[in-house]
């Protein structure tokens, strides 16, 4: 299940008309359904040396476009499973898909612990 995002992080919503996946066709994949199919690729992925500003400017924008996409967690899940290292995926860049991955890796760890405390406890009650 996708952790919420950070507050500090600029995160698009998934919108309102969202179709949900048990409605659409299961037999097609889930990309042939993204909306950035139609966009210009280079709104997803810095070409090289460039400045910061023209970065985040157009990381917004193609976050917008991610906004309004059908798929978007399905495309956010799957760059974070890959993982994919460039560009943004699903509403989040290669910086902030880090910072969920490490998220989660420490939820995982914190569940692993609790689960042996656990198992201690109840094998010593």
């Amino acid at each position: 299940m996708l952790q919420p995002p950070h507050s500090s992080l600029q995160v698009a919503a998934v919108p309102a008309q969202r179709v949900p996946a048990r409605d659409r066709d299961q037999d097609a994949p889930w990309h042939t359904e993204a909306v950035c199919r139609r966009d210009e690729a280079g709104l997803f992925f810095a070409p090289s040396k460039e400045p910061t500003a023209a970065r985040l400017s157009r990381e917004e924008a193609a976050k917008r476009v991610c906004a309004r996409c059908p798929v978007m967690v399905e495309c956010r899940e799957h760059a974070l499973l890959q993982p994919e290292p460039y560009g943004v995926w699903g509403g989040l860049t290669a910086a902030e898909r880090r910072v969920v991955l490490a998220r989660r890796r420490r939820r995982d760890m914190e569940l692993k612990k609790a689960a042996r405390a656990t198992s201690r406890i109840a094998a010593a009650g």
